[in-house]
C-alpha cells in the first residue's frame, strides 16, 4: 500500500532524530558517569541541549530545522512507550517483604513530605499569579495554577529515585524499599491531586473524581485477584515450558500497554498503570521461567527514554527567563528543597528512624527528575502553567536530582551505616536511566 504524501520524509527525519538523540544522550549520560551523577542526568541536560537553549541558538536555529513540528507527534508516541516499559520494571522490582510492620512510619513519611511542600508550594503559586503570561493561561483565577504548582512542588521522582538507589546498592535494604514506597504514595497522592485540577480547569472534559476513583480501585482489584492468578498459572512450572517461555514476553508486553491504556483513558497517566501492572508480576515465577524477559523490557524502554528528555528541552528557553525568572527559580529551590526535606526528615524522625536514616531520606524524597518532568509537561499541555515557570521548575528538577548524591555522600560520612557506598558503575555503552 502506498503511502500518504510527505508521509515518507516525516518517517526518514523520525529516524535521523532518533539516532541523533541517542547519541547525545550516550555521550551526555557518560559525563554524568565521570561526574559522579546517574546517568539519566545527563541525558536530561542532553535533552535541553538539543532544544532552543543551546542548539537553537546557532545560526539558521538547528534545532527547528532538526525536529520540525510535524515531527514532533510521532516522536511524543515513542517517548510515551518508552516511559510505559520503563515504570513495568520499576513496579516489577519493587521489594516490599521487608516493608511490613512499617506502616505507619511509611505513611507519616509520605503525607509529611506531600503535605508541607504542596502547602508551601500553593502558597508559591499564589504570589507568582499576577507574574503568568495571563494571555497563555487558560485558568482565569489563581486556584487551579496555585494549585497545579504545589502538586509540582510534592513530587518525588520514582523511576529517578530507584536509578539512585539502585546504584548504591539500596535496593534490597529496608531503608531504600522504603524511600521507594514512599515515592510511590506521593507520586499516586500528586496523580490524585492532578486528576482534579485537571478536571477544574476543562470543565466537564474528564471524569468526575468519583468515576475516577471507583474506576482506580477496580483497576487496582482486577490486578490483584484476576491478573497476578492468571498470571501464576501461565508462568508455573510444567510441561511445555519452552512454549510458555516464549510466550511470556508479548504477554508481559501485552498486558502493560492495556494497562497503560486503562489508566491513561480514566484520567491517570499511562506510567501508573504500567507501573501497578509491572507490581502485579509474580516474580519468582518469571525469574525461573524467562528470567530474560523483563531485561530486555527494561533495555527497550532504556533506549525510548531520552526522546522524551528532548521533547522536554524542546519546549525549555533558558535564555527567556530574565531577572523575573531568576527571582521565581531561587523562591522554586528554597521552597521544594525545604517543603520536601524538613517534611520527610522531621516525620522520620518522630516515628522512629535515628537520625541518619531520617537525613537520608529526607535527601531521597527530596529528588525529582522523571516524573517531574511527566507533570510539568501535562501542566504546560493544560496552559496551567506558562513557559517561563515550565522553564523555572525543570531546572528546579534537575537541580534537586544533581544535589541528592553529594547529600547522600555527606550523610554517609556523618552516619556511616545510613547509606550504602554507591557501587561502580558498570562499563557499558547501552544508554541507561
Amino acid at each position: 500500500m502506498a503511502s500518504p504524501p510527505g508521509l515518507e520524509s516525516t518517517t526518514a527525519v523520525v529516524f535521523v532524530d532518533v539516532a541523533l538523540v541517542l547519541g547525545a544522550a550516550h555521550v551526555f549520560g557518560r559525563l554524568a558517569r565521570r561526574l559522579r551523577q546517574p546517568p539519566v542526568v545527563g541525558e536530561i541536560v542532553a535533552g535541553l541541549a538539543l532544544g532552543p537553549s543551546l542548539l537553537g541558538l546557532l545560526p539558521g536555529n538547528p534545532t527547528a530545522v532538526l525536529f520540525p513540528k510535524e515531527v514532533r507527534p510521532f516522536l511524543h508516541v515513542l517517548a510515551q512507550l518508552g516511559l510505559v516499559l520503563f515504570m513495568f520494571g520499576i513496579g516489577y522490582r519493587l521489594e516490599a517483604d521487608h516493608l511490613r510492620g512499617r506502616g505507619r512510619q511509611i505513611t507519616a513519611v509520605s503525607l509529611s513530605s506531600v503535605a508541607l511542600p504542596l502547602a508551601l508550594g500553593t502558597g508559591l503559586g499564589f504570589l507568582f499569579f499576577p507574574w503568568y503570561d495571563h494571555g497563555f493561561l487558560r485558568s482565569t483565577t489563581a486556584l487551579a495554577p496555585a494549585l497545579f504548582l504545589g502538586a509540582a512542588m510534592s513530587i518525588t521522582a520514582f523511576p529517578v529515585l530507584a536509578r539512585i538507589i539502585a546504584d548504591r546498592g539500596m535496593q534490597r535494604d529496608r531503608l531504600g524499599g522504603i524511600a521507594l514506597t514512599c515515592a510511590s504514595i506521593q507520586d499516586a497522592l500528586a496523580w490524585a491531586l492532578l486528576a482534579v485540577i485537571v478536571a477544574a480547569v476543562t470543565a466537564g472534559e474528564s471524569h468526575s473524581l468519583l468515576v475516577n476513583s471507583a474506576l482506580s480501585a477496580a483497576f487496582v482489584l482486577v490486578l490483584r485477584y484476576a491478573v497476578r492468578p492468571l498470571l501464576l498459572r501461565l508462568l508455573a512450572p510444567g510441561g511445555r515450558a519452552d512454549a510458555r517461555a516464549a510466550a511470556a514476553f508479548p504477554l508481559l508486553m501485552g498486558g502493560l500497554l492495556v494497562s497503560a491504556w486503562f489508566t491513561s483513558v480514566i484520567g491517570l497517566h499511562a506510567v501508573l498503570g504500567a507501573f501497578a501492572f509491572g507490581a502485579a508480576v509474580p516474580r519468582g515465577e518469571l525469574e525461573r521461567l524467562a528470567p530474560y524477559v523483563p531485561e530486555r523490557i527494561d533495555q527497550t524502554g532504556s533506549l525510548l527514554l531520552p526522546v522524551f528528555f528532548t521533547l522536554t528541552g524542546l519546549s525549555v528557553d533558558l535564555t527567556g527567563l530574565g531577572t523575573r525568572g531568576a527571582a521565581e527559580l531561587a523562591l522554586v529551590l528554597v521552597v521544594a528543597c525545604a517543603g520536601k526535606f524538613v517534611g520527610a526528615t522531621a516525620s522520620a524522625r518522630l516515628t522512629g528512624f535515628d537520625r541518619g536514616e531520617s537525613l537520608t531520606l529526607g535527601v531521597l524524597m527530596n529528588a525529582r527528575g522523571l516524573t517531574e518532568l511527566i507533570i510539568l509537561n501535562v501542566g504546560l499541555e493544560l496552559r496551567v502553567i506558562d513557559q517561563r515557570l515550565f522553564t523555572v521548575m525543570v531546572i528546579m528538577a534537575i537541580v534537586t536530582t544533581v544535589m541528592t548524591g553529594p547529600l547522600l555522600n555527606a550523610v554517609q560520612r556523618a552516619h556511616p551505616l545510613s547509606v550504602p557506598a554507591p557501587r561502580p558503575a558498570p562499563r557499558t555503552d547501552a544508554v541507561k536511566v
